[in-house]
C-alpha cells in the first residue's frame, strides 16, 4: 500500500535539499501532485496533507474529479497534450493549463472561455530536447508565439513548461531545463516579470530541474506509486 502522505513529505524534503544546494528559497518551488489514473482516495490523502492543486492529463477526468471530489475545493491543472476538440472541458474545469502547444489550441480555448466568461492561466510548452515525439513550440519560435498569444484576452500567459530529454545523461537533462530558463528570462525582458513560471521536472529528474530554476515540479509515481493498469 502506497503511503501518499509519507511520499509527499519525502519528495518535499528532496526539493528543499535541491534548493539548498543552489541557494534557492524552497518557497519558490511548488510540488504539483499528478493524480492521473490514480484513485480518488489517493487524492483525498494528499488533500489531507494540505495539497489543493493536482495535475490531470485527461480532460474528461477533470469533469469527473470535480464532481467526485467537490467537497474538497481542489484546483485542477491540465497537463499533457490536449486536442482542440477537448477545449470545452479545459475551459470549464481547469484552473490552469500547463501544456499550451499551438496557436490553434489557443484559438479553441479562447472561444470556449469567452462563452463562459472565464480567464485561464496558461503555461506555454516548449520542446527543449529537440525530440520529435515531444509536443511544444520550438525554442526559436517562442518570442513570436507569446506575442501571438497576447491577442487572446481570456488566456493569461504566466510562464513556460517543458519535458527534459528522454535520457539518463544528466548533462542533456540539465540542458533542457537551462534552455527553458533562458527563454523565460528573454520573455521577461520584453513582457515583464509576470511571465515567471517554469514548470519542469518530473519524478525521475525533478531535483535537477529545481537546481536549474524550476518553480513547479510535476510528480506522479514518486507520490502515488506506479500507475494502475488501465481497465
Amino acid at each position: 500500500m502506497v503511503d501518499v502522505v509519507e511520499n509527499l513529505v519525502e519528495a518535499r524534503a528532496r526539493i528543499d535539499a535541491a534548493c539548498a544546494r543552489v541557494g534557492r528559497d524552497p518557497g519558490e518551488v511548488e510540488l504539483l501532485p499528478v493524480s492521473k489514473t490514480h484513485p480518488d482516495e489517493a487524492v483525498r490523502a494528499a488533500a489531507g496533507a494540505g495539497y489543493r492543486r493536482f495535475g490531470e492529463n485527461r480532460p474528461q477526468e477533470l469533469a469527473r474529479r470535480t464532481a467526485a471530489l467537490g467537497d474538497l475545493s481542489l484546483s485542477w491543472v491540465a497537463i499533457g497534450r490536449i486536442q482542440s476538440n477537448k477545449a470545452k472541458l479545459i475551459a470549464e474545469y481547469a484552473a490552469e493549463l500547463q501544456s499550451l502547444d499551438s496557436v490553434a489550441l489557443a484559438e479553441a480555448l479562447e472561444r470556449r472561455l469567452a462563452a463562459l466568461g472565464r480567464r485561464l492561466t496558461v503555461l506555454v510548452q516548449v520542446n527543449t530536447s529537440g525530440e520529435e515525439a515531444k509536443a511544444g513550440f520550438q525554442p526559436e519560435e517562442m518570442m513570436d508565439a507569446v506575442a501571438a498569444l497576447s491577442r487572446f484576452p481570456h488566456l493569461d500567459v504566466r510562464g513556460l513548461m517543458t519535458m527534459a530529454a528522454h535520457t539518463s545523461d544528466a548533462t542533456a537533462i540539465r540542458h533542457s531545463f537551462a534552455t527553458l530558463r533562458s527563454l523565460r528570462d528573454q520573455l521577461q525582458a520584453v513582457h515583464g516579470p509576470r511571465i515567471s513560471a517554469l514548470s519542469m521536472g518530473m519524478s525521475g529528474d525533478f531535483e535537477l530541474a529545481v537546481e536549474e530554476g524550476s518553480t513547479c515540479v510535476r510528480l506522479g509515481s514518486v507520490i502515488f506509486g506506479a500507475r494502475p493498469n488501465p481497465a
